[in-house]
């Protein structure tokens, strides 16, 4: 019952600020959707963080707009809140016979498999056809690469996937010798996509090791510009020497 009105009261605030305050009153579903992508990278870099408090804010962000979007479609007579929730119910248990029906499994890979299976029997033409267009690159690799692998199409071990990366970084280097600038950055693709493979094999996620190493780089960076400015000089005045060996302070300090 506690969930129950607290979810009404979401509702019926959102009912307030659509009828009373002028900016919610003037959104679209076209001007929410920046929007909503802004929030859902702000989620992202929470849960990078494990910040919790920061997570726990950014999911309401989140429902609030999932409660915007339906409360537009309400008002545009295409579906309501209540339509929302129960087809994703029904999809649910559509997608989870090995819970609802008589379907057996063995692990989280039949899992994926009979999902992908129901999705190909609802009308989708391509397994890799519920890839979003607009996902940026590497977590589309990741998604295609996880997709494909459920019709089978998947590397064996560790080895192999290794020895595909080395592979694509001597025809990348041939690229190189070319000076073919079209030819070096379709190679380059093929390494990166590789190796987004082989995070696969190795439990890692790409995005959020890449991001990891982002923000380590930036802190580290940083933390160098402060270093220089204790000495009275700015990076672009240090020689690479000078530059890293602060480098190097920063990293010994990180491990203290």
């Amino acid at each position: 019952m506690e969930n129950n009105a607290t979810f009404d009261r979401l509702l019926k605030i959102m009912d307030d600020l659509r009828e009373k305050c002028p900016w919610d009153k003037k959104q679209t579903i076209q001007s929410l959707r920046q929007l909503t992508i802004e929030e859902t990278y702000e989620l992202a870099d929470a849960i990078t963080d494990e910040n919790w408090q920061a997570i726990k804010e950014e999911l309401g962000d989140l429902m609030l707009h999932m409660v915007f979007y339906a409360k537009i479609g309400a008002e545009q007579q295409q579906f309501d809140i209540n339509d929302v929730i129960n087809g994703v119910c029904e999809k649910l248990i559509h997608r989870h016979p090995h819970i609802y029906g008589d379907v057996k499994v063995e692990d989280e890979e039949e899992v994926k498999q009979n999902w992908e299976k129901l999705k190909l029997k609802e009308g989708k033409k391509s397994v890799l056809g519920g890839v979003p267009k607009a996902l940026p690159a590497l977590v589309k690799a990741m998604r295609i690469q996880e997709k494909a692998k459920q019709t089978g199409f998947e590397w064996e071990n560790n080895g192999q996937v290794m020895d595909k990366i080395k592979e694509e970084l001597a025809e990348l280097e041939e690229a190189i010798e070319t000076g073919n600038q079209d030819h070096i950055e379709a190679e380059f693709g093929d390494v990166m996509f590789s190796l987004v493979n082989y995070s696969r094999f190795l439990n890692v996620d790409a995005e959020n090791a890449l991001e990891r190493t982002n923000k380590k780089f930036q802190r580290r960076f940083q933390e160098m510009e402060i270093m220089a400015l204790q000495q009275g000089k700015q990076l672009n005045d240090m020689s690479l020497t000078e530059m890293d060996a602060l480098w190097n302070e920063v990293k010994a300090q990180e491990k203290a």
